[in-house]
């Protein structure tokens, strides 16, 4: 049980100076008039209601969607790549890459068979920096050939802009470990932190246990996260914010295209409080405790940086820095945005914690989860609503500091988007009429069913193979001694997840636990495979949303007790699931609003996916990476004059092409849902010399060698259009929309389905 150590907090902020904020970049230039980009990904916002008569989270935060409606473009045929989660899912959108390009297809841990003993599988969390590096040595954000893939921030760098990140995975340190040993040398247990935080040593020092091996020093140890965790200023050559005075460390990318020197970052609150809030700190007092229980204060002076209603940021704890758990709430998130630009820094990235989940700023409070219009769930809309309200009426005041650094609703572009969306896995209805504003509704039963696949696997078939599991909703399975997909033992495995049933904790239904079944072939096709094979699954088990998979080594059949964690157990601290494939998880929003956009309050029906936000962006500010997107521009939303020439002189065409590249290369589109089917039918076959298998998978091969010959030659002519000015052929464009139709018609025996 935790110990827990309340802290005495110096209430009042020791202002040592007046200074006005140091200026960044300066020559940042942008197309259509834009001066500022926010780019905001919420974690599990919806659009849509789950409950009819309960209203969105969107409609319960009217300033925001009045907003969106009335200035730009929501995108309400938005779409998640496969698999669906948070990690994996900013990185798609902030790169417009899948995850077989980025590294991290599976998601928010994966699996990876360690390289000298595939009996061994490494657990490995997808929240982690840049350029930090696999326990086999491989990069986390490894690209097509094995290289560190791109960094999402250096074309605006390049291009003479600073670019602020706050809880936005890869691009800050998520660990002070590994992450701060890839920053600033040292190893994982001691980096080099620099001179400005030389203090936090007595921290990371504290012991973690006491005799009893209870835990203790939350408090304590939590002061080297809030001070390096979470935020991070990318810097262009000579931008004052990261010079060595404030505590700039080298951006180091050495796997860049065309090198990277010359750069440097500001990493952590420490740092960056002080480089954009010069002057403005405050005490605080940190109880300590050692092994024998024996509690030291310990005072520290900190940096801070407010949130939009004038209070300073802090953990759970108090400390000022980033908030505790990258949960930030939406005045700490919008608070930093704000400071950061009027600091002078021009690109803003930023993540929003959920609004279904108990974020108590308590530590060690209540955790369980809400269901929609329960009473709590209405209350944190009712505070997300706040400070947006707030942060557009600050944009708006003319005496406001964000309006005198020059950041309006005119020249900024703003992108808007979900990680992914969500199932609610609890009562199909309220327990009485309600509507969640006036009447808050309450259910029966609020919480995901866990589920042990290893136990209930050895119960109903007999199979006692030992894997290793990535814990999910759709979870992915690690064979011990990583064998070949046509192998007996990979083959049984897949069979007998495919028979896999129970009776329902919370309907009473018999449920079929696995929904569709994937090998390496399919997820080769769902963009799921890298350059790292140790991180391909054996089997990815698309399941019921209803339940989280999860596997501890123990076969015990599920009608004998073991004393550990029983085979299906209700967990009411859980209840939203997503990382599978229905369309309540994947189909999910985004919104476009700012200069070169064309409003449109009823939004477009247009299919898109993540990969597609990156390139529209970065149309829109007339900037190129130095790489091909795997998603398009999306035409459809800009202004006729914002259109690449080459594209607007071929509107018509290249529009058509866009759509069939979506329909054939996005996981989600009418092809990549064909081929689940034809996968899960191959995968539960068991007919003589497995023939169907055979069959089914040899199909699936040539699909996707079809797929990504027409996918690529598409992708080339819009990026070449798009972005290089380079001519439009018809021509070829139209015998690729010919070969495309012709895949899809065989594929689905009908071209009905394409858009």
């Amino acid at each position: 049980m935790n110990k827990i150590t309340r802290c005495a907090i110096g209430a009042a902020a020791l202002y040592l100076g007046s200074a006005e904020p140091s200026l960044g970049a300066t020559n940042c230039n942008l197309a259509n008039g834009v001066k500022h980009v926010f780019h905001l990904t919420f974690d599990n916002v919806h659009l849509r209601r789950d409950m009819p008569n309960v209203p969105s989270d969107l409609e319960q935060i009217p300033s925001l969607l009045d907003f969106l409606q009335d200035n730009g473009v929501i995108l309400n045929n938005h779409h998640t790549p496969l698999i669906s989660h948070t990690a994996d899912d900013i990185i798609t959108a902030v790169t417009g890459v899948y995850g077989a390009r980025h590294g991290q297809p599976v998601a928010n841990t994966y699996g990876q068979f360690d390289s000298k003993n595939p009996d061994f599988v490494h657990n490995v969390s997808s929240f982690t920096y840049w350029t930090t590096k696999t326990p086999n040595g491989t990069p986390a954000m490894i690209d097509e050939k094995g290289k560190n893939a791109p960094a999402p921030w250096v074309v605006y760098t390049r291009a003479g802009c600073d670019v602020g990140a706050f809880s936005v995975n890869t691009q800050v340190l998520e660990n002070t470990g590994l992450d701060g040993a890839a920053i600033f040398g040292g190893t994982s247990a001691a980096p080099n932190f620099p001179t400005q935080a030389t203090d936090d040593a007595q921290f990371f020092a504290l012991p973690g246990k006491d005799k009893g091996g209870n835990f203790i020093n939350d408090q304590g140890l939590a002061v080297p996260d809030a001070d390096f965790l979470g935020i991070a200023i990318h810097c262009a050559q000579g931008s004052a914010l990261c010079s060595a005075k404030n505590g700039g460390a080298p951006d180091l990318l050495p796997d860049e295209p065309g090198g990277y020197n010359g750069f440097n970052a500001l990493f952590g609150n420490v740092l960056v409080a002080p480089a954009i809030n010069p002057g403005h700190t405050l005490q605080v007092t940190i109880n300590t405790e050692d092994v024998n229980d024996i509690v030291t204060p310990v005072t520290i002076t900190r940096p801070y940086v407010n949130d939009v209603f004038g209070n300073p940021i802090t953990d759970d704890f108090g400390t000022p820095g980033f908030p505790t758990g990258f949960d930030p709430a939406p005045e700490q998130s919008l608070g930093y945005v704000e400071q950061l630009y009027e600091a002078g820094v021009q690109i803003v990235y930023l993540y929003i914690e959920d609004a279904h989940d108990r974020h108590s700023k308590v530590p060690f409070a209540s955790d369980l989860a809400f269901g929609p219009g329960e009473a709590g769930y209405v209350k944190q809309l009712q505070d997300f609503e706040k400070a947006f309200h707030q942060f557009f009426a600050d944009l708006d005041d003319p005496n406001s500091r964000l309006h005198k650094a020059g950041v309006t609703r005119q020249n900024t572009l703003f992108i808007v988007t979900t990680d992914e969306n969500d199932h609610f896995a609890g009562s199909r209805q309220p327990q009485a009429a309600c509507d969640g504003v006036n009447t808050p509704c309450t259910y029966a039963h609020v919480g995901e069913i866990d589920a042990d696949l290893g136990r209930i696997l050895a119960t109903e078939t007999g199979n006692t193979t030992p894997f290793f599991l990535h814990f999910d909703d759709a979870p992915n399975v690690y064979i011990h001694g990583n064998p070949g997909r046509t192998s007996p033992v990979a083959r049984q495995f897949a069979r007998d997840l495919a028979k896999l049933t129970t009776t329902s904790l919370i309907t009473g239904n018999t449920d079929m636990l696995t929904k569709h079944l994937a090998d390496p072939v399919e997820e080769d096709f769902l963009h799921m495979v890298t350059s790292d094979p140790a991180r391909t699954p054996n089997i990815t088990d698309f399941g019921n949303d209803d339940y989280f998979f999860e596997a501890f080594g123990d076969t015990t059949p599920c009608n004998q007790p073991d004393g550990g964690f029983v085979c299906f157990v209700e967990n009411n601290g859980f209840a939203w699931n997503h990382g599978d494939f229905q369309k309540q998880i994947t189909h999910n929003w985004a919104a476009v609003v700012g200069p070169g956009v064309q409003p449109d309050r009823d939004g477009t029906d247009v299919f898109t996916d993540h990969t597609d936000l990156r390139p529209t962006l970065l149309s829109l500010l007339g900037l190129g990476d130095d790489y091909d997107h795997d998603g398009r521009a999306i035409f459809e939303i800009m202004r006729r004059d914002a259109i690449p020439h080459e594209i607007r002189e071929h509107l018509d065409t290249a529009e058509r092409m866009a759509h069939l590249l979506k329909a054939i290369n996005a996981p989600l589109g009418p092809l990549g849902v064909r081929t689940l089917e034809m996968s899960t039918t191959a995968l539960a076959s068991n007919d003589t010399n497995d023939a169907t298998y055979n069959r089914i998978e040899n199909e699936l091969l040539d699909v996707t060698k079809r797929r990504n010959a027409i996918a690529s030659q598409m992708l080339s002519m819009l990026e070449d259009s798009t972005f290089d000015g380079k001519a439009f052929n018809e021509a070829k464009a139209q015998g690729l929309i010919n070969a495309a139709e012709g895949l899809l018609d065989e594929a689905l025996g009908t071209g009905d389905a394409r858009e």
